[in-house]
């Protein structure tokens, strides 16, 4: 299949600390997809892009948490995320 046979897929997941996991708040195929992406981006929120990942979040239903099984895999990439937020909203030496 071409990328362009191929039909972008994409999961919004929402996480506050009030949370026991995160939750699949969004999700779909084509240009439902496109539009999950594009409406991120322009809150200034992070895209990731995991095909994998992305697959099995695909298959937990809207609303629901995150499953057990991809609790690691999700912590070590909001980890990774909350580091470069810190990282880029960190002064830069000699600013204030």
């Amino acid at each position: 299949m071409s990328p362009r046979e191929t039909r972008q897929e994409a999961v919004a997941l929402a996480y506050t600390s009030a949370d026991k996991a995160p939750r699949v708040v969004a999700k779909g195929r084509g240009l439902i997809a496109e539009q999950i992406i594009e409406r991120a981006r322009e809150h200034g929120v992070f895209v990731h892009e995991s095909a994998e990942l992305v697959a099995l979040l695909m298959q937990v239903d809207l609303d629901a948490r995150i499953p057990p099984q991809l609790y690691v895999a999700v912590a070590e990439l909001l980890a990774w995320l909350w580091r470069m937020e810190d990282t880029l909203s960190a002064p830069r030496p000699g600013e204030i």
